[in-house]
């Protein structure tokens, strides 16, 4: 283009030229793109993969020790998921001389061993059934276990199952469990079962020994409780907790 042509033209302004393009883009210029799209992808295999590096316990640079049971496990694994097995692997143990071994107290092998398989799968392992006679027990120490190590994800799912699972034998438990753990959700679903009792299943659960250890362990949460249930507004609730009310002013003197 000759320059009075370029200076005659309208896309030059101001001493400037602009240039527009327009880019088109064929299909089949990138088949490489539809073969991905079109292949089956398989689902992800990393926690299956993890879980058999924990059950074969290849490169395990760590023993665990849970009441004479010895757990072999991979520091790097565990203080990936627990900021706690972090500290105690990585931190405060470069300074023992034996690095390899972590003894674990206060807790059942069975429910560190649960506590390792989702450490390792992010899954709850087989044992963990509901089924079992011991379920819910086996649930509420892996919510302990978890709020302990820190484990956020495992601590909701153990809380969401306690929570679908609350009945008149353990609702004491549960409740002491969810101000220990700081659990609100858990002491709300505590305190709105024990809101729908009548006054007889009421009585059972006052004269229950998870009860009796409530009230002499967090005397304060029973305070909580009433003031809760009140709040509800239930036209029967002066009947359902008539019980509650004589234990809180024998605390509150």
């Amino acid at each position: 283009m000759e320059r009075g042509e370029l200076e005659a033209s309208p896309y030059l302004r101001d001493d400037r030229l602009t240039i527009e393009c327009v880019i088109s883009i064929l299909k089949d210029a990138r088949p490489f793109v539809d073969d991905v799209a079109d292949a089956e992808v398989p689902p992800s295999d990393i926690a299956a993969h993890l879980g058999k590096l924990l059950q074969g316990k290849e490169g395990a640079d760590v023993v665990l020790e849970v009441q004479g049971e010895a757990f072999h496990a991979h520091k790097l694994v565990l203080a990936m998921r627990s900021p706690v097995f972090k500290a105690e692997s990585c931190g405060a143990m470069r300074g023992e001389k034996d690095t390899g071994r972590i003894t674990v107290i206060d807790m059942q092998p069975a429910v560190f061993e649960a506590l390792l398989h989702f450490i390792y799968t992010d899954s709850l392992p087989a044992m963990v059934d509901p089924g079992r006679d011991d379920y819910k027990e086996i649930v509420m120490h892996l919510f302990v276990a978890a709020d302990r190590y820190a484990m956020e994800r495992l601590k909701v799912i153990c809380e969401s199952i306690l929570r679908k699972n609350i009945h008149a034998k353990t609702v004491m438990t549960s409740l002491a469990l969810a101000d220990q753990h700081r659990c609100n959700r858990l002491n709300d679903a505590c305190i709105q079962f024990i809101a729908s009792l009548d006054a007889t299943e009421l009585d059972d659960v006052i004269a229950s020994q998870e009860y009796a250890e409530l009230k002499a362990t967090s005397p304060l949460v029973l305070v909580e409780l009433l003031e809760k249930t009140n709040r509800l507004g239930k036209s029967k609730s002066s009947v359902h907790i008539g019980s509650l009310v004589q234990t809180v002013r024998y605390i509150r003197m």
